[in-house]
């Protein structure tokens, strides 16, 4: 559930493939929620509402908590706690899927913990994005993760946050999960991508506002 964050580039695909490639043995099957909406609007809309109640969902990944890019205002977080509870109850783990920082902006640290604040509340996984994209402008500065606009992702910068989302699913280290060919990221840029992924989840715990999330590992049967 999110908006053109999610949509764009096929991340929600690149996920799916992930947790397919970590656990070969699953059928995995991944569904976008309708529109490009915050989560305070997603809260209330009918048809994002009937798509959670409809399937037994195992996870349930939430994008597009509303937040100041000056720092200056507080949005209400009061529908993504709402979603998140009605994730649990139907067994569902629970996502935050907070955004990468823009391009040339120092962020990461006030979107991280916007949502870190939400888990604190309401527990919730939270997929350390911000960090993978940090960690990335150090060790590959010259992977271009962000699309022209400086906000929205590359197919590269994609492709890292689905390694963290897939690993906050399923604990599975990313830097195992192996070339997945058919997204337009080359193999070699893959490979660091999951090595930046990989770096990011050991420095910062995905379900450390988790902890009794059943990560997606048993076996088939």
């Amino acid at each position: 559930m999110g908006n053109s964050h999610t949509s764009l580039n096929s991340l929600p695909e690149m996920v799916a493939a992930m947790v397919r490639a970590a656990r070969p043995g699953r059928s995995v099957a991944q569904v976008e929620a309708p529109g490009w909406l915050f989560l305070g609007e997603r809260a209330k809309d009918a048809a994002s509402l009937a798509l959670l109640n409809e399937h037994p969902w195992t996870f349930v990944v939430l994008q597009a908590q509303e937040y100041s890019s000056s720092g200056l205002f507080e949005y209400p977080t009061d529908g993504a706690q709402t979603l998140i509870r009605m994730a649990k109850a139907d067994d569902a783990v629970p996502i935050l899927f907070p955004e990468w920082p823009r391009r040339g902006i120092d962020e990461s640290q006030r979107i991280y913990a916007l949502h870190a604040s939400i888990a604190q509340k309401t527990p919730a996984c939270v997929a350390p994005i911000p960090q993978s994209f940090d960690v990335a402008a150090i060790r590959a500065p010259d992977i271009v993760l962000h699309a022209e606009d400086g906000n929205h992702s590359s197919p590269a910068g994609a492709f890292l946050a689905a390694l963290v989302i897939a690993s906050t699913m399923t604990s599975f280290p990313p830097d195992a999960i192996p070339a997945l060919p058919q997204f337009p990221v080359d193999a070699l840029t893959q490979q660091r991508l999951r090595l930046i992924a990989a770096e990011t989840v050991a420095m910062n715990a995905p379900r450390l506002w988790c902890p009794d999330a059943p990560p997606f590992l048993a076996s088939p049967g």
